[in-house]
């Protein structure tokens, strides 16, 4: 059995780092606190909906929280917790602000640690000091999008940062030892399987600690849409999304863990592909393909 999980998968798996690292159940919940994104000044990227995770949109967090904690700790009495802020890039305020925020919710019982998602470009050093501190007393985790290591790729999708704002982010975040997890998106118009295995080789040689794939798909609303239905671009079919996420686990350091593996589109947002409202069988299908060709993650890395 591969070493980094309990459920007979064969990659990294989220559910044994909590396991191995806290002794306990661990359930991350998702919030929205109210942030915005720099990126929405020139359009935002082209594939974005109004940012990811935006629910409870009005809501207060402490209550925000309650509605995910309650039915579980009915479930799983001796849970622990890590707040998640999800929606949009949550480091993009006042450290004032963010503090009111972060803080409030680390109040709560079994909150055992944060995961904050942002962007490379909206971490100062006011924002990195303040997090070097955080992380001395809680779990903290810093979720960065990348999407592609190509700068080609960033441009043509209004990432709105290059390479090397990245990477000096990542940087930044190491020095003060905080946990790194990057998103990427495979199938980015003008990308070819090697260069997205490329992306998870360059992300190797960085040394993240976690890592979310994505697949491409279209939104209603989004400038990618517009795109799409003007002159059809092709998408990946499923048979291609897993090949591919097959060959990156084997490129991919065995110790980063893969907090996800697949697209969550809601179904009434999404125009295609539509096999990706499809999720557990998605996840099942790279579990099948990854047992028939007896591959795990990180056989290709140093052989």
């Amino acid at each position: 059995m591969f070493l980094y999980t309990l459920d007979n998968k064969r990659y990294h798996t989220l559910n044994y780092f909590f396991r191995n690292k806290f002794q306990s159940k661990v359930f991350k919940v998702a919030l929205n606190a109210g942030f915005t994104c720099p990126n929405y000044k020139t359009g935002g990227c082209i594939y974005c909906n109004h940012g990811s995770g935006n629910y409870y949109e009005k809501m207060d967090l402490v209550k925000q929280f309650d509605l995910v904690k309650i039915p579980l700790e009915k479930k799983w009495p001796n849970s622990k917790y890590i707040a998640y802020f999800q929606a949009n890039t949550n480091t993009y305020a006042p450290i004032e602000v963010l503090k009111q925020k972060y803080e409030t919710v680390l109040a709560i019982p079994n909150v055992i640690g944060l995961d904050i998602a942002t962007r490379s470009d909206a971490l100062s050093d006011e924002v990195l000091d303040y997090l070097e501190e955080l992380n001395q007393r809680t779990f903290l985790m810093v979720e960065l999008g990348l999407q592609s290591m190509h700068d080609k790729t960033l441009k043509f999708i209004n990432r709105g940062h290059d390479l090397k704002n990245f990477e000096e982010a990542v940087r930044k975040l190491q020095e003060r030892g905080i946990f790194v997890v990057v998103h990427i998106i495979n199938g980015l118009p003008g990308e070819t399987k090697e260069m997205m295995i490329e992306t998870v080789q360059y992300l190797n040689s960085l040394g993240i600690d976690g890592i979310k794939i994505h697949m491409l798909y279209v939104n209603r609303g989004t400038p990618l849409a517009h795109m799409y239905e003007k002159s059809p671009f092709p998408l990946l079919s499923k048979e291609e999304y897993i090949d591919i996420v097959c060959n990156q686990l084997e490129y991919l350091d065995p110790k980063i863990v893969i907090m996800r593996i697949t697209g969550d589109p809601l179904k009434e947002e999404v125009i295609a592909p539509t096999w990706l409202l499809k999720k557990f069988c998605i996840l099942n299908d790279i579990d099948k393909e990854m047992k028939k060709r007896d591959i795990t993650q990180g056989d290709k890395v140093n052989p």
